[in-house]
């Protein structure tokens, strides 16, 4: 069994929870994986005793001889990170590697010094937030409202990327995330003429190409739900630069909650999208206090990368 301080990268020991004021606690699941998702592990992804072994040894030597790119390549739990996603073919992971780093080297302004603690304001206007429960197939739901909750003159568009950065770097150190994925819910209920001006094309290839090629993480659907008309303007700022693969993943759903339950059970749902999930909403201050916890971890993940020119 791993245990916290061989996940992290940081001297970080103690699990990282936080009591929540509805009852029950809010923690990143950081344990071994059920035997249900074992088995996705093994049919989906490849992964094996044997597969696991030498997917690590051989990804390890080809990140060794990146001279320019310092990686945690020591650490067992973070190679298998960038493994999974590509079924354990060492090659491909040794790719996605550079591609994530890249990213980060190419978008230094948004990356640099990106910590929990440096960006509360996303997280106080809480407009980001995962579900208390994962999905029917074990995966994480992103909720990102864009709509009556966004107020666009105090919170920008960056700081909503730089937000769903971090939620995905907490996700990552989760093995059922890594094995099972996760799914984004686009909540754009109230939408107006002046939050869509605040979308730009360089915005939307930015968000693209992170998701198409720099995140190690399976993104599994991305539903966009309660849509105006005016939606469209948005959309089509993006649809250039997606390819097929990303295309067929994004279904718009409109206020049809039965189109949503066709990919999501209404028990993993709460009533404002027709679900019957009881468990109170996990605010995004209640986030912020608990990846607070992990700041110590994002200052380790922000120490690796390109060297510098």
């Amino acid at each position: 069994m791993i245990t916290v301080a061989e996940t992290m990268l940081s001297d970080l020991s103690v699990l990282p929870r936080i009591q929540c004021s509805e009852g029950g606690t809010l923690e990143l699941e950081l344990g071994p994986l059920s035997p249900e998702l074992e088995e996705i592990a093994k049919e989906e992804l490849r992964e094996s005793p044997e597969n696991r072994k030498e997917g690590i040894e051989k990804l390890r030597e080809m990140l060794k001889g990146e001279t320019d790119l310092k990686t945690p390549y020591f650490s067992d739990a973070w190679l298998v990170r960038f493994l999974r996603p590509c079924k354990y073919y060492p090659e491909s992971a040794f790719e996605l590697v550079k591609r994530y780093y890249a990213f980060k080297q190419k978008h230094i302004a948004f990356y640099d010094n990106l910590t929990p603690s440096k960006e509360k304001n996303v997280f106080e206007h809480d407009i980001l937030t995962v579900l208390p429960a994962r999905d029917q197939h074990f995966r994480r739901i992103l909720v990102i409202e864009l709509g009556k909750k966004w107020k666009h003159t105090k919170c920008t568009l960056d700081e909503v990327f730089k937000g769903c950065v971090l939620y995905l770097e907490a996700a990552m150190l989760e093995n059922a995330t890594q094995v099972a994925g996760a799914v984004v819910i686009f909540d754009m209920d109230g939408l107006s003429m002046q939050q869509t001006w605040q979308f730009t094309p360089p915005f939307a290839k930015r968000i693209v190409d992170w998701l198409q090629d720099a995140i190690p993480c399976r993104i599994k659907n991305i539903h966009i739900v309660n849509q105006p008309y005016i939606f469209n303007v948005v959309f089509a700022l993006f649809k250039p630069f997606l390819r097929e693969k990303l295309r067929k993943r994004i279904i718009f759903h409109g206020t049809d909650r039965k189109s949503l339950h066709s990919y999501l059970a209404p028990k993993c749902l709460p009533k404002c999208y027709g679900g019957s999930l009881e468990i109170p909403r996990i605010s995004g201050v209640q986030w912020l206090e608990l990846l607070n916890l992990c700041d110590q971890e994002f200052q380790a993940i922000n120490s690796y990368g390109y060297n510098k020119s």
